[in-house]
């Protein structure tokens, strides 16, 4: 099978050829899956896609129009794809339906502690020979209050790590696993709750219409004043503008997030010789309080691993006719 991998980089080619095996031919393509981009795909009988790709409605009937039957995603979320114009143009779709949970969660808490002890701050200050401690003063996570949102694959892990720091947790799952929570002394709570008692907010949910903005202006209100707010998941959990209102006025003590809404066509290229368009990224970036990292929290080498051979198990599923464990059907 000859497969269009868009939005490759250089970090993932030697996982994924090594996990190929000269099975199927590969075919590295710089740039996101776009209309202006599909024709790259000429030629091929299946593409490959990454987060910020676009499988919408009409980016689908054009891969379909050249050719394109088959969709193998290297990643876990599925929301920029149109499942519905994919089943009704009969083309299969993929994913890696986990790849590294303990690469997301330890990313996660390697946030809160970055920003609670204000390693960057600091870090920055000692290569300008400046070893003052005034401006660095964090708490001991021993005893606060952490809110998980989602207790899935990604949200236990963390459990776990804020279990053994002592944290005094608090979850909200649409559908918790109660064993679980008893094990790691969980308080399963709804979300308002969740947000009212905590002193540090992650999320570790997929986006959808019911998940969008679920960080918003009144929710943000009804947080501690200083909650640590942390999202690895997907950008548009949270309101932008909502959260920099909040650290304008101090509700929310201090922001980490790997993700962003507007992350496409940003995050993942260097961009370090441009003019910054985004103006609310722009803003971000002036608080001391806020660390951004570009997507990074999947990264590792067991993740990538893992996420290569997945995806090449996807391919000789297509080829085979094989309906594989990771398929994706639409359900209306």
């Amino acid at each position: 099978m000859k497969v269009a991998l868009y939005s490759s980089h250089k970090f993932e080619k030697d996982f994924l050829e090594m996990a190929n095996g000269g099975k199927h031919s590969l075919v590295f393509l710089g740039p996101n899956l776009s209309l202006s981009t599909v024709r790259l795909a000429q030629g091929c009988d299946a593409v490959s896609i990454f987060v910020n790709d676009d499988a919408s409605q009409p980016v689908l009937e054009e891969l379909h129009e050249i050719g394109i039957r088959y969709v193998a995603l290297r990643s876990t979320g599925y929301n920029h794809v149109n499942l519905r114009t994919a089943s009704a143009l009969q083309m299969r779709v993929a994913r890696v339906q986990t790849y590294s949970p303990y690469a997301v969660a330890e990313h996660s808490v390697a946030l809160m502690l970055a920003l609670n002890r204000k390693l960057i701050k600091a870090h920055a200050r000692v290569q300008q020979l400046n070893f003052s401690l005034d401006g660095l003063v964090g708490f001991d996570m021993h005893r606060k209050a952490a809110g998980i949102i989602g207790l899935g694959k990604i949200g236990k892990v963390v459990a776990q790590i804020l279990h053994g720091f002592g944290c005094k947790i608090l979850a909200y799952d649409p559908a918790p696993d109660r064993h679980f929570a008893s094990r790691f002394h969980i308080r399963l709570t709804d979300i308002d709750t969740l947000c009212t008692q905590s002193e540090i907010v992650t999320l570790h949910v997929p986006l959808s219409e019911q998940t969008k903005y679920l960080i918003n202006a009144e929710r943000i209100e009804k947080m501690k004043k200083g909650t640590m707010l942390i999202n690895t998941s997907r950008g548009a959990l949270i309101h932008t503008k909502a959260v920099i209102q909040g650290l304008k006025s101090g509700k929310l003590g201090s922001l980490g997030i790997d993700v962003y809404e507007e992350e496409q066509g940003l995050f993942f290229e260097d961009h370090s010789e441009e003019i910054l368009q985004d103006d609310v990224i722009a803003r971000l970036m002036t608080f001391q309080n806020v660390l951004i990292t570009s997507h990074q929290a999947f990264l590792t080498d067991t993740a990538l691993q893992h996420i290569a051979q997945t995806t090449i198990y996807n391919l000789d599923c297509f080829v085979q006719g094989v309906v594989g464990i990771n398929e994706l059907t639409y359900t209306s």
